[in-house]
């Protein structure tokens, strides 16, 4: 088998692989304009802290219905949206940055799902909740990745222009519009959405890595905001192609060979990018 064929026949042979391949594209693509203005918001740590935030929800809609899509997704998201709406008004009430608020709810909601599945005498599957497996995508969590994606990208494209003047310029916002408040609302319940439904195909912790590690990468190839969503988009496709061939053929974790394939083009992103990378950087002047 020519190395051409290697890349393309696990795909063409298995429809278990179609399917995690298609899934982890979609999600590629919907979680690629979030992460590109979470790091312009400065918000980078957030989508870690909402990942651990759905846990206490999945747990308990695990723990009623098992491995239930509607369940699963019900659960983290209300559980999500709880802790982020808890972290805005603390942050409200007293001042405290928001992302500073979210890194001290998250943790009590972690231990609160580990709690949960303890209770509920499923310690074990607690590492499908955390890691997850993007081979075991079935038909109904395709779908919902599906109606998931064309959700976000449709109410990314209807925020775009409020959430863009939100993150570059909020005072002058406040002058001409009120639509501020709302524009990052339907952010942040994106942002929750997507980390609900990408946990169940590679993890609660490992999605964070697709969201960010190419919107991260992104930022060392552009300056301008619709390149670096696309440039995200396409390295987060690259690595979901890529990890699930490593998955495939070195019989590993498919979430992780996922996650790590991303922090290869992050880490080469560092190196070469133009904007910024290591070695395209001008060398220093130094006096004589």
């Amino acid at each position: 088998m020519t190395a051409a064929a290697q890349l393309w026949q696990p795909f063409h042979e298995f429809v278990f692989m179609r399917r995690a391949l298609l899934g982890g594209l979609v999600l590629a693509c919907s979680t690629a304009p979030l992460g590109v203005f979470l790091i312009l918001r400065r918000m980078s740590l957030i989508g870690d802290a909402v990942a651990h935030g759905i846990l206490p929800g999945a747990a308990l809609g695990f723990w009623f219905a098992g491995l239930s899509l509607p369940a699963l997704t019900v659960g983290g998201l209300g559980a999500g949206l709880s802790m982020a709406g808890l972290a805005a008004w603390i942050t409200r009430r007293t001042g405290l940055r928001e992302d500073a608020s979210l890194a001290a709810i998250y943790p009590i909601s972690l231990a609160c799902g580990v709690l949960i599945l303890g209770i509920a005498g499923k310690r074990l599957d607690l590492l499908h909740l955390l890691f997850g497996s993007a081979l075991a995508v079935d038909g109904p969590t395709l779908t919902g990745m599906l109606w998931v994606s064309g959700l976000s990208l449709i109410a990314m494209a209807l925020i775009y222009k409020p959430l863009l003047l939100d993150t570059l310029d909020p005072l002058f916002l406040q002058t001409v519009s009120r639509l501020g408040p709302l524009a990052h609302g339907v952010f942040l319940t994106l942002v929750v959405l997507n980390l609900v439904i990408g946990f169940q195909a590679i993890g609660a912790l490992m999605v964070v890595g697709l969201m960010m590690l190419p919107a991260a990468a992104a930022r060392f190839w552009s300056r301008r905001l619709p390149v670096l969503i696309v440039i995200a988009a396409l390295l987060g496709s690259l690595s979901v192609w890529l990890g699930l061939l490593i998955s495939f053929y070195y019989s590993l974790p498919s979430g992780p060979a996922i996650v790590l394939v991303a922090g290869g083009w992050y880490l080469l992103s560092v190196m070469f990018g133009p904007v910024h990378g290591l070695l395209r950087r001008p060398p220093l002047l130094t006096s004589q």
